[in-house]
Order: structure tokens, then sequence, then C-alpha cells
């Protein structure tokens, strides 16, 4: 996803007595600054059905079952399950972001220090660590009520019936519900780590002097 530079806390450690203190408030800025933008960026109409980074596709087990509903002449109603399925997803991101924030405003220095040794996933680990769990719970009951609106549940079942009966998937195999929910949250993450990328290449566009001093150097 991405990558910290331990050297950019190197020379915020060099520049002043304060300056690990002050990384680490440069850091959660970045943080939240990513979190808030990847928030609005998907909680919004096309927010993941016009993004093919983050699109919620059938699960691998039905792409044949959807192949062979296209040739039968049902491409309606495959495009209509993706549809309904990113529609979902997109109705569900909003409620993340006060927990996102929340779990920003709560990192401690060795947090942040552990995300600028980490490695190419170490923000998305710290947020799933910190927020995953309870996204869940929060996000459920909305693709739920959205899956229900627009009957996606019956539509999910209806095709992973007729996949069944090409031999391709067990009829209870995978829960749309939960299938959306942990999609949408995989697009959340990676989206927060593409917001981060941007602070990191222009910390001063950003106009926060924290970010310049920690960032910039």
């Amino acid at each position: 996803m991405f990558s910290w530079s331990s050297l950019a806390l190197a020379g915020a450690v060099r520049a002043a007595p304060a300056s690990e203190s002050d990384a680490a408030g440069g850091i959660r800025a970045a943080l939240q600054r990513g979190a808030v933008a990847a928030v609005g960026q998907l909680g919004r109409t096309d927010g993941f059905l016009g993004n093919p980074q983050v699109r919620i596709a059938l699960p691998h087990a039905l792409q044949q079952a959807a192949q062979l509903l296209r040739a039968l002449g049902q491409q309606h109603q495959v495009d209509e399950l993706v549809t309904a399925m990113n529609r979902a997803a997109e109705a569900a991101v909003p409620e993340a972001k006060p927990l996102l924030v929340n779990a920003v405003k709560s990192m401690s220095v060795e947090d942040a220090l552990q995300i600028v040794r980490g490695g190419d996933t170490s923000v998305t680990e710290f947020f799933a660590s910190k927020t995953r769990e309870p996204l869940v719970v929060k996000f459920l009951p909305i693709v739920t009520r959205a899956t229900q609106r627009v009957a996606l549940a019956d539509k999910y079942n209806a095709l992973a019936a007729k996949a069944a009966g090409f031999g391709l998937l067990n009829p209870d195999e995978a829960n749309v519900q939960h299938y959306v929910t942990g999609k949408a949250l995989d697009g959340l993450y990676l989206m927060i780590g593409e917001e981060e990328k941007k602070i990191r290449r222009d910390p001063i566009g950003t106009g926060s002097a924290i970010l310049r001093r920690v960032f910039g150097g």
C-alpha cells in the first residue's frame, strides 16, 4: 500500500528537542486527514461503484455463474446485483468516520513509531486492529438494510442457486451482508493509504505546519 520512511522521523528528531512528539503529531495529522478524505470519497454515490480500485465484484466462486448468466442473456441481473452491493458499501462507509478519527486521536507515540518503522501495510494494520471489529458491528445493519431495500440478498441467493445448479457452488456458501461489509472495509483501508501517499508527496500543499516539519524535509 505505502511505505513510511524512517528518515523523516530521524530528520525530525535531529531538528528540535521535542521532535519525537512532533513526529507523532505529524503522523496523527496525516492519518486523520487521510481517513476523513477516504470516507468522503467512498461514502457517496459511485464512491465504490465508480472506482476500479475498490469496486466490489462478485465473489470469485460466483464469477463463472455470472458468465453463464450473461451468455444466457441475463446481463442485467448480474449488473443489478453488482450495483446493489456497491451501493450498500457506499451507504455504510460514512459511519466509519468517528471511529477512525478516535483511533487516530488515541494513538500513542509508540504506535506512531511502529507505523514509521513498519512495512507497506503498517497503516492498514493499525486501522484494522483498532477499528475493523467495531466497524463490522456498525456496518452490518446498514449493509443489511441497504440490501433489503433492493432485495440484494434474494438476488444473490438466486445467483448462488443457479451456480449450485451448474455444480459451481454450494447453495449455502457465503453471506452477502458479511461479504459486502468485508469488502467495504478493505476498500476503506486501501483508500486511507492512497490519501496518505498524497500527503507524503506534498506535505507543504496540505497547509499544515506540523506536516511540513515532519514530512517536508
